[in-house]
């Protein structure tokens, strides 16, 4: 039976719930693309090492490669053989005898009999020999063959989100297109009479539509295509064709109209289409009304899918949905904590932990207890000495405040008082 009744969870067990949701959905199909139209998106494929990284061993320091033994007791000197930039090597020819040595550079091949490489720094030339100031030890400044990876061994697991390292790496074994799985697209659609266009110019009652567009981007951030509706007005009939029209798309947003006013309608028609509630608010400040749930089959469609001649009808998958507040910085918040991971998961992405960082407050923080806040904040420092500041704000209608944060500082539900000085949770944005 789907659950209608109202649900209002801790921030704990409403995030535990949409983590449970996120590790049953089933990855998406795949596509094969270019190797920088891949950034950001989620690999589907296995990458292997093409051969050994490094396929050599590999000099990490300008100087000289020698016999770690002829080095031992300095000064000594050495006759130079010749020359090995990177890029360059002759092995039939390269090949280090006792009280011999070649000059060496950043990235060139080793060569035989050498087992180390001293620093350029240390080293005073003599026409063809070469004076050793300082001992050195098997193995340094050398790079052993296959030390990264060797041939045929995992780099990239199907998962990764793809990053300018990751695409690196891709292109160090020589990959020029890569499988990614497809794009969710994600339907937001923006509620209430007092929401215009941005292109209008609003009555004294009204506001532009700020919503959609910050949850576009953020969906764009997050690796999907935002598909954004139109406006939906508070009426039933109106605002059940759009939410229909949204559970086209693999997950729908929705801003606005889940609270608990006369003309807060999201519920309602949601309840009446027999969508099943995971929940219907969270302990958290901002952001208290969010509402999480999924439309199994048609959700109140009538004729969601149309089946072949002769074939059984189709059932479709459950769509997600979230309801969140119509607050702009509730609308940005919720999303992060709540629909990016079901989104990640119809990327292709496997659940990822909520971590935070940590910073010591810099002015006391006086609080109401009962709920989990994350509340706008500022990050400053360097190195060691790191501070965070709440940013003044009227709440969370105030978005020039969150303009002006680059944090939030998350305050556990049972404290009242943190003092100066105390070190503080911090979800970076």
């Amino acid at each position: 039976m789907p659950q209608t009744q109202a649900s209002v969870l801790t921030f704990e067990d409403a995030r535990r719930v949409v983590e449970e949701q996120a590790s049953q959905i089933a990855p998406p199909p795949s596509e094969t693309v270019d190797l920088l139209s891949a950034v950001n998106r989620i690999l589907s494929e296995t990458i292997t090492a093409d051969r050994d990284i490094p396929p050599f061993p590999r000099a990490t320091r300008d100087g000289y490669a020698v016999r770690s033994t002829d080095v031992a007791g300095v000064p000594t000197t050495l006759r130079v053989l010749g020359e090995i930039k990177a890029g360059a090597f002759d092995e039939d020819q390269s090949n280090v005898g006792v009280g011999e040595a070649f000059a060496i550079m950043t990235g060139a091949p080793v060569p035989r009999g050498a087992d180390a490489v001293v620093m350029v720094e240390y080293t005073t030339t003599q026409g063809e020999y070469v004076e050793i100031q300082k001992a050195i030890e098997a193995r340094e400044n050398i790079v052993a063959q296959g030390a990264e990876a060797r041939m045929s061994s995992v780099l990239l697991s199907p998962g990764t989100r793809l990053n300018e390292t990751s695409i690196a790496l891709a292109a160090s074994v020589g990959k020029s297109r890569l499988d990614v799985f497809k794009r969710p697209r994600v339907a937001v659609l923006t509620t209430g009479d007092e929401i215009v266009d941005i292109n209008v110019q609003p009555d004294p009652a009204q506001i532009r539509n700020s919503n959609s567009y910050s949850l576009a981007a953020q969906i764009q951030q997050a690796g999907a295509e935002p598909v954004v509706l139109p406006i939906a007005p508070d009426e039933p009939r109106h605002l059940r064709e759009l939410i229909e029209q949204g559970l086209q798309s693999d997950l729908l947003l929705m801003t606005g109209g889940v609270s608990m006013g006369r003309y807060d309608l999201v519920e309602q028609v949601l309840t009446e289409a027999e969508a099943e509630f995971f929940f219907t608010g969270a302990k958290i400040q901002p952001g208290r009304p969010v509402v999480f749930g999924r439309c199994k089959g048609s959700c109140g469609a009538d004729t969601p899918f149309e089946p072949r001649a002769g074939s059984a009808r189709k059932i479709p998958p459950p769509k997600y949905f979230f309801g969140l507040p119509g607050n702009p910085i509730s609308t940005i918040v919720t999303f992060e904590l709540f629909a990016r991971p079901i989104l990640e998961a119809l990327s292709g992405l496997p659940p990822q932990p909520l971590t935070f960082l940590h910073a010591r407050l810099k002015s006391a923080i006086h609080i109401k207890p009962g709920l989990r806040r994350f509340l706008p904040a500022r990050l400053s420092g360097q190195y060691e000495d790191s501070q965070v500041e709440l940013i003044p704000w009227q709440g969370s209608g105030d978005i020039a405040a969150r303009a002006r944060s680059n944090c939030l500082v998350v305050i556990p539900p049972h404290r009242e008082h943190v003092p100066a000085g105390d070190w503080i949770a911090v979800m970076p944005h």
